[in-house]
């Protein structure tokens, strides 16, 4: 019996002292875990419009070095500039792939139709309406998110350029009755031809480097669908009027590859949202006063500038929704359509 009981006692102890042991093991292992440095990252940052210089190109260097400086260090981004890597369905192609991680693009309808939800007419007019709708926690956020998470990417974000509206040479029109006196040029994209026509206007596809010689031959009357920047710098000296209808807010769209996304941790993810955000809203306090700089530069070269009344605008707003919002239905589908019927209480 004492045999059997001292057998019992040296094996209580060698059990004992394994347990220890082990244990003190995990911890040392728990230890060196948690000290150990996250992996570093090197991220593919990049823009279809806006080269080294510009405020598209400024923007994605303050993502990166929000991004750098959020993670110290531990996600470093190369940035690429507009055409660096090719044309902008080339680019938009490479996100898809992966071979970008990060990039600000303006929105691509290629793998997804239901993209153009961006584009539907009179969703909001207003700054205030828009940073609501596409900020975190916001209704075009979620939608927003939920289709570029179907083709494999994660929206970040919009960054605006702003509302844009009707520039026409010797007059311009206020009502759909007197827009049909002008023909005007409008993007070859689903919906802003049909969103022009509804509007009123005579519409025509012109390729844009022609636009300037078909404005001052008379092959058209002006152009529609641009903020007012691009009718400024471009076209300043064969445009007279220019009407803010605001039928469409343009922005591009920060976004990242699902992939690449999954690859950080949550604490890069975190940093990485959170510079969009930073990003977004920079740009949407930017936008607004950018777009006052080019109505004030519009101005002092002695043209028409427009805000249509209350009246003026609803009355478009009422028409082109009733003539574009049946069509976008089919593209986006009924239940799409329904949250933006039940945002905009139509």
């Amino acid at each position: 019996m004492i045999r059997e009981d001292t057998d019992m006692t040296i094996r209580t102890m060698l059990t004992m002292r394994t347990m220890l042991a082990g244990a003190a093991l995990l911890a040392l292992a728990a230890t060196g875990l948690a000290a150990a440095p996250a992996r570093a990252v090197t991220l593919k940052l990049a823009t279809d419009s806006g080269a080294k210089g510009s405020d598209a190109g400024n923007a994605i260097e303050a993502w990166a070095e929000k991004i750098r400086a959020g993670t110290k260090g531990e996600v470093d981004v190369q940035v690429f500039y507009q055409n660096e890597l090719g044309g902008q369905q080339e680019v938009f192609d490479l996100l898809m792939a992966g071979d970008v991680d990060l990039m600000l693009n303006w929105p691509m309808t290629s793998y997804d139709q239901r993209i153009s939800l961006i584009y539907t007419p009179y969703m909001f007019t207003d700054w205030p309406e828009a940073l609501k709708a596409y900020g975190p926690g916001g209704w075009l956020n979620a939608a927003l998110g939920d289709i570029y998470g179907d083709i494999g990417l994660r929206f970040l974000g919009a960054w605006p350029e702003g509302f844009n509206g009707v520039a026409t040479r010797g007059g311009h029109a206020t009502t759909i009755e007197a827009a049909r006196a002008f023909k005007v040029r409008v993007p070859p994209v689903s919906p802003f031809t049909e969103t022009v026509a509804a509007m009123g206007y005579q519409t025509a596809t012109v390729d844009w480097g022609e636009l300037y010689s078909a404005i001052q031959t008379g092959v058209v009357d002006g152009e529609a669908a641009n903020v007012i920047f691009y009718d400024v710098t471009y076209f300043g000296d064969v445009l007279t009027d220019y009407v803010h209808t605001r039928q469409q807010f343009l922005t591009g769209i920060l976004t990242a590859n699902e992939e690449s996304w999954q690859e950080l941790t949550p604490a890069q993810q975190a940093v990485v949202a959170e510079a969009a955000r930073q990003v977004m809203v920079a740009q949407f306090d930017a936008a607004k006063a950018a777009d006052e700089g080019h109505v004030a530069s519009w101005k002092k070269l002695g043209h028409s500038y427009v805000e249509p009344t209350a009246e003026e605008l609803a009355a478009l707003t009422k028409a082109v929704r009733a003539a574009v919002w049946p069509g976008m239905e089919k593209v986006l589908g009924p239940e799409l359509m329904a949250r933006v019927r039940a945002q905009t209480g139509n």
